[in-house]
């Protein structure tokens, strides 16, 4: 279709639009006028020759002084962490604060904030690229390996809160002598699938993308030790045409998979608590409600790595102001429908007339941990708002204010569910205050210590960027149809 042609079936506004511009080619992209063309998602003259150098040269470069200091700041945090569950192993888990009838605390809030976390990552490789969003290529590596530290740190909590981790092959159904099968009625038992499965779908996801990459860096590198480990990492890896087929077919099954296990795991999770009688927790909202908090969670944390990657490593070039704004209209639509769930628990325990639903929600607001509920619906109902103006969504400041708060928001939504929803239940004899203790706060500081060492690492050693995919919007890499790139 000629140009013309294509002037004459677009709206007036345009078509005036169109007129006022040059009719040079370099002025319409596919016959649109340059005002309609999609926002760039590469910055500057990129080059594969000048990306490899930009991104797989940086682990073989020695790491700016920056590093050096969140690395030990990051592990001085995972040593505290360290030293306090061993302490618990020792002692038992009368050093944590749990009580009747609080027997889930810190440990549980902790496990579902970490799984919460590691979803944005298989949300923007999986489901992104099943939709073919390419602005998810640049981000899309990052996001996978928060994925898989986020998990290691939530499968730390449930191991310790059996009390007993050293038995926890119970909880596995593998042959043995002792007549012990797993009680599958059991969430504990619900959590160990979901979270192994996640796991390991992801790891084999993230490591899939990673193999061209550390084939690049296994041909660039002159250090025979790390050639050694890249030839072994790349598994054979030369860029035939037969490998990108192979390649190609197993990430599009893997996303597939993984785009399920998405919205099954925190549903799995919300179950723990949605089989249960306890007031409050009995709900069918939860699953969803469940993934919506963990997405909006896990997109807060990207954003706040991001931010520092993307400074320190000198790549704003490949990780725009397009991508972080895109970013920050997902946390702010998670925002909405998160406090239409909020709004939707009120008016369910309203609608019940049930007493006892009605009580534990009236404690969320004026209760004794009444404080905590409103620094929730402050942190992911109010200060997210902010995002609907384009300066706070292109501003350093304000989005790394909301993706703070939105963390801290994140973790003390667990807290309300879970502690609120417990310390006064249907027995008044039994009600308790639950104070948390040194050690509660010590393994919590740990858990983000362990984190984001493991990011520090990751970044240090191994490309954040998947290389081969942001190849794939260079200008030129795509087939010519019309006279123009596609």
């Amino acid at each position: 279709m000629s140009d013309s042609a294509l002037v004459g079936i677009l709206p007036e506004k345009v078509r005036k639009d169109t007129k006022k511009a040059p009719a040079s080619e370099s002025a319409f992209v596919g016959g649109l006028p340059e005002s309609l063309r999609p926002p760039s998602l590469i910055e500057g003259k990129v080059t594969p020759g000048s990306l490899d150098d930009q991104v797989l040269a940086f682990p073989g470069k020695r790491p700016p002084r920056a590093w050096f200091i969140a690395i030990a700041i990051t592990t001085t945090l995972l040593l505290l962490g360290a030293s306090m569950f061993c302490y618990t192993i020792y002692k038992g888990i009368g050093v944590w604060g749990n009580t009747s009838p609080v027997f889930w605390a810190f440990d549980i809030i902790n496990f579902v904030f970490w799984v919460g976390i590691g979803h944005a990552g298989t949300l923007i490789s999986a489901i992104l690229f099943m939709f073919r969003m390419r602005w998810r290529n640049a981000i899309a590596r990052f996001a996978e390996a928060m994925t898989i530290f986020a998990v290691i740190c939530a499968g730390i909590f449930p191991a310790l809160h059996t009390g007993r981790p050293w038995l926890d092959f119970f909880l596995f159904p593998y042959p043995n002598q002792r007549a012990l099968w797993p009680n599958f009625r059991s969430p504990l038992l619900w959590d160990v699938f979901a979270i192994s499965t996640y796991f390991s779908v992801s790891l084999m996801f993230w490591y899939l993308g990673l193999v061209p990459d550390i084939a690049s860096m296994r041909d660039r590198t002159k250090s025979k030790l790390r050639k050694t480990i890249y030839t072994i990492l790349a598994v054979g890896w030369r860029g035939a045409a037969s490998h990108w087929r192979h390649y190609e077919k197993a990430y599009l099954l893997l996303a597939g998979l993984a785009t399920g296990l998405v919205l099954s795991v925190h549903s799995v999770v919300s179950f723990d608590f949605a089989t249960s009688i306890v007031p409050a927790w009995h709900m069918t909202i939860f699953p969803p409600y469940f993934v919506a908090g963990a997405i909006f969670a896990g997109f807060a944390m990207v954003v706040i790595v991001l931010v520092v990657v993307r400074e320190t490593m000198q790549i704003k070039n490949l990780i725009t102001d397009y991508h972080l704004d895109v970013m920050n209209k997902v946390i702010l639509a998670m925002s909405c429908l998160m406090g239409y769930s909020y709004f939707m628990e009120g008016a369910t325990a309203w609608y019940s007339q049930n007493e006892y639903i009605i009580h534990a929600f009236k404690n969320i607001i004026s209760g004794t941990y009444g404080w905590a509920g409103w620094l929730t619906i402050s942190c992911n109902i109010l200060i997210p708002q902010l995002l609907w103006f384009k300066k706070c969504r292109t501003s350093y400041f304000w989005m790394i204010l909301v993706s703070i708060a939105v963390t801290i928001g994140m973790w003390f939504e667990r807290f309300v569910i879970i502690v609120i929803s417990l310390h006064q239940d249907y027995l008044p004899s039994s009600w308790r205050i639950y104070r948390p203790t040194l050690v509660d706060f010590s393994i919590l500081l740990g858990s983000f210590g362990l984190f984001f060492t493991l990011v520090l690492l990751f970044a240090r050693v191994l490309p954040v960027i998947a290389t081969s995919e942001v190849k794939s919007m260079l200008p030129g890499a795509q087939p010519k149809r019309g006279g123009h790139h596609e």
